[in-house]
Parts: structure tokens; C-alpha cells; sequence
């Protein structure tokens, strides 16, 4: 009965479900902003590139 109390009580697992949702959802994050990324440089490289041939 005493394990079955302390396995009630033991909060380990819910600590490490804890972390890595919040990896998950700052993965996310990043995968996101890294897709808006490449549009944004192609724009800057290709002002830069039209500046430099003028």
C-alpha cells in the first residue's frame, strides 16, 4: 500500500512531460521563423546585388 501511495505522490514523470512540451512548442517556434526566414534575405541579397550592379 505504502508503494502505491508514493507512486501517487511521486511527480517526476509529470516534470519531465512538463519540459518537454515546452521543447516541443519552442521547436515549433524556431521551425516557424526559420520558413519566414529565406524571403526575407532573397529580398535583402537581391537589393544589395541590384545596388552594386548600378
Amino acid at each position: 500500500m505504502k508503494k502505491l501511495l508514493a507512486f501517487k505522490t511521486e511527480e517526476d514523470g509529470a516534470t519531465a512531460i512538463e519540459y518537454a512540451l515546452i521543447a516541443s512548442i519552442v521547436g515549433l517556434g524556431i521551425i516557424s521563423g526559420l520558413q519566414l526566414l529565406p524571403p526575407a534575405l532573397n529580398a535583402v541579397f537581391t537589393s544589395v546585388g541590384t545596388v552594386l550592379t548600378n
